[in-house]
């Protein structure tokens, strides 16, 4: 029999949004969909509508037709091409926008843009084509690049060294600052420029000893150019570093560092050292973190103009909140309290959830973000008041912020925006918005398809665990041309989120909409442990990795198939890495699915302990707890407990989990005689970033769930692959 094994080589609208409370009419919980309302303020938005927009038939014209067989204009194509990410912002000292995008059409390249110069000129490329922008450090990167004056640092990909180059000229050529090392086997993000010494300070991830266990540090790296010199440790010791920030005068800085076992959101620590005059951290002072009595996980340190620390912890109330330290008391104190996190766990470096902008009163004014009830709120902190104005845009998902004289630029999205990066233009008083622009967007053209839109609904559903309740995004299927009859109940995808300590957003994925547009019904969990909800949600998952969030799973699709929103004989689910585990767990523990795909998931939780990278090797300490609970909550072990169809897809390059997993499972489910499947990609690591992938990913999961459990033909002309103990 030939291995079923795959190696694949290689917007007119001018709205704001609101959150509506609604009762709906299948449960007693309250929900909130994402919908139009009225402008409050004369805010500027405008995207172009497509003439291909399709306008909602009335209930009698409509095609009646079988759930998930309806044609939709949103193919696999268009969601490939649509994803691509944006990996931070930043201006340079004339105000002008850059962003890094990465491109799935380029094999995942990332690439620093410039905003255009005027009004209709394309953004300008500054990286030049032989580089991109990424840095590997804790495999999941982020904070790759840091622009002062006209001068950018970024991480090349390719040799992860760090470049300096000019953004003032479109032909500046890219030109080392740190030693050749033979390979990319040093790491370095969420730098920072010291003017004081003129060198940049940074995270530096050195595996040339171990790339299972590489060293972190704090280092400066001279920028005068010429010899090549190792970078000068500044701080060290301890296993993880984040958030290296300097005062104005480069006289004190601030950092995040944490130890094994725990996670950056279990427990850190803030400290800030004083450097002298030849350039050397000399003297420590534990801000947060190291009082055995407060358990708490600082994040987000940042100086003020005029030299005060602020931060972000969940010390007392249990929620990420800001707060700032007193320095002559060595005290600290809270900004705003409220149960709300203002921070999100730091899977990646270079996270900027607040800024301070500038005001013309002796006081700080603070622009952040915060996340409550399942959306995100943007407002101004005022600091002497304890205040925050909220200001009305029409995101409700906010990442980072950046700001500029008086404008702030809000990565951010909701139901009806991709993620997207907005220029928002506040009043005098910094408290009103007068102007909204989006000025990137993953996908541009996806108003063209909002016909096809359905609008996220965030429902609560009970849990195993009485009082406890846990939280999703509820689609139903959405189709301007079909409609069901009345007596079938739709088939369900359910998504659990990856992580474990994650969080998904109720806001416009395309991908999503690929399943409801075509009938499905969809649903996005936020199981006990994921993030968003306070360090007590958070912590359920704590020793129950495997079983808390396996029974939220189940719970949340009885909860629908109960309410009538889901077919009991067709849920389906789905996930990656974290959330791929869950899925697998979900389909070999309990039988409330009949299929699903694992992508990149774990299959055995000892193989992963064993072999997966330094910045999770001990994260599983707290999530798993003693060997047998490792043995029995691992599929791989009970593959004789499987009794339902699986499709899986693997990264050839992945260090987070490697590809012996997928394959351990793929072997023991075809020996046993189930339907699977097995999809490997050279190239890809840990998610896949190239367009051909995405694309052969998603439209392989629907034709399999089509075929084996569906009861309805695919639209779409896909040629499915063969699965073995079936073709």
């Amino acid at each position: 029999m030939v291995l079923s094994t795959i190696t694949r080589f290689l917007t007119s609208t001018s709205s704001t949004f609101s959150s509506a409370l609604i009762f709906s009419h299948f449960s007693k919980r309250i929900i909130f969909t994402i919908a139009p309302k009225k402008k409050s303020q004369p805010l500027s938005y405008k995207i172009m509508a497509s003439s291909q927009a399709q306008a909602p038939l009335s209930q009698d014209k409509k095609i009646t037709a079988p759930y998930g067989s309806w044609k939709s204009p949103i193919t696999a194509d268009i969601v490939s091409g649509s994803s691509k990410r944006l990996g931070g912002t930043a201006v340079d000292s004339q105000g002008h926008l850059f962003w890094l995008e990465s491109r799935p059409s380029e094999s995942g390249r990332a690439v620093l843009v410039k905003e255009a110069e005027k009004p209709g000129d394309e953004p300008i490329d500054i990286t030049p084509k032989e580089f991109a922008v990424r840095t590997v450090a804790q495999e999941y990167g982020g904070g790759a690049f840091r622009i002062s004056g006209d001068t950018v640092i970024f991480s090349n990909y390719k040799d992860q060294r760090l470049y300096k180059q000019s953004i003032s000229s479109k032909d500046s050529c890219p030109v080392p600052i740190t030693p050749d090392y033979g390979g990319p086997v040093v790491s370095y993000a969420d730098g920072i420029f010291d003017s004081r010494f003129y060198r940049y300070i940074t995270v530096m991830e050195d595996r040339r000893e171990s790339s299972i266990n590489a060293t972190t540090t704090i280092a400066a790296i001279p920028l005068d150019g010429g010899n090549f010199q190792e970078p000068k440790l500044l701080v060290s010791g301890n296993d993880f570093y984040a958030f290296p920030r300097l005062d104005p005068k480069g006289e004190r800085m601030a950092w995040i560092e944490w130890s094994h076992p725990n996670m950056p959101w279990d427990k850190a620590e803030l400290w800030v050292g004083y450097i002298s005059e030849n350039g050397d951290v000399y003297k420590r002072v534990c801000v947060a973190g190291c009082d055995p009595k407060i358990v708490e996980s600082p994040t987000e340190p940042k100086w003020s103009p005029t030299g005060e620390l602020f931060f972000i912890t969940d010390r007392k109330n249990g929620f990420w909140n800001l707060h700032k330290w007193v320095e002559s008391k060595n005290e600290v104190l809270p900004l705003y309290t409220l149960n709300a996190e203002f921070a999100r766990p730091l899977w990646i470096f270079g996270m900027n959830s607040y800024e301070f902008i500038k005001s013309e009163v002796e006081k700080n004014l603070i622009a952040c973000s915060y996340r409550q009830n399942g959306r995100s709120y943007l407002g101004i902190l005022d600091d002497i008041q304890g205040s925050i104005s909220l200001l009305d845009i029409p995101f409700t998902d906010i990442d980072n912020i950046t700001s500029w004289n008086d404008y702030l630029y809000v990565e951010g999205a909701s139901a009806v925006h991709p993620s997207s990066a907005a220029k928002v233009t506040l009043d005098g008083h910094k408290v009103n918005v007068v102007d909204f622009k989006i000025v990137w967007s993953s996908s541009p053209d996806s108003l063209k398809y909002e016909s096809y839109f359905s609008l996220p609904e965030l429902i609560e559903f009970p849990t195993e665990v009485p009082g406890q309740n846990a939280y999703a995004y509820y689609y139903p299927p959405s189709n301007p041309l079909y409609q069901s009859s009345q007596e079938e109940k739709p088939p369900l995808l359910l998504k659990s989120h990856g992580g474990p300590t994650s969080e998904t957003h109720g806001i416009l994925n395309l991908s999503i909409q690929y399943w409801t547009s075509r009938g499905w019904a969809f649903v996005d969990v936020n199981y006990g442990g994921s993030t968003g909800y306070g360090r007590e949600f958070r912590e359920r998952l704590l020793g129950c990795w495997g079983i808390v969030d396996v029974d939220d799973c189940c719970s949340c699709a009885r909860f629908l198939v109960e309410n009538g929103k889901a077919d009991a004989e067709r849920l389906c689910i789905t996930g990656g890495s974290a959330g791929g585990y869950t899925t697998l767990a979900a389909l070999a523990f309990r039988d409330t699915f009949k299929a699903g795909a694992s992508l990149y998931g774990v299959a055995d939780l000892s193989l992963l302990r064993a072999e997966t990278h330094k910045f999770e090797s001990r994260y599983l300490d707290n999530l798993v707890g003693s060997e047998k609970d490792y043995f029995e909550r691992s599929p791989i072990n009970f593959v004789h407990k499987f009794s339902c169809p699986i499709i899986l897809f693997q990264g050839l390059e992945d260090k987070v989990v490697p590809p012996d997993q997928a394959r351990k499972i793929y072997q023991a489910l075809k020996q046993k005689g189930l339907p699977v499947a097995l999809v490997e990609y050279e190239g890809e690591q840990h998610g896949f970033r190239k367009a051909e992938n995405i694309k052969f990913t998603l439209e392989q999961q629907m034709v399999f769930f089509a075929r084996l459990v569906g009861s309805f033909d695919v639209a779409d002309p896909i040629t499915p692959i063969k699965i073995d103990n079936v073709d």
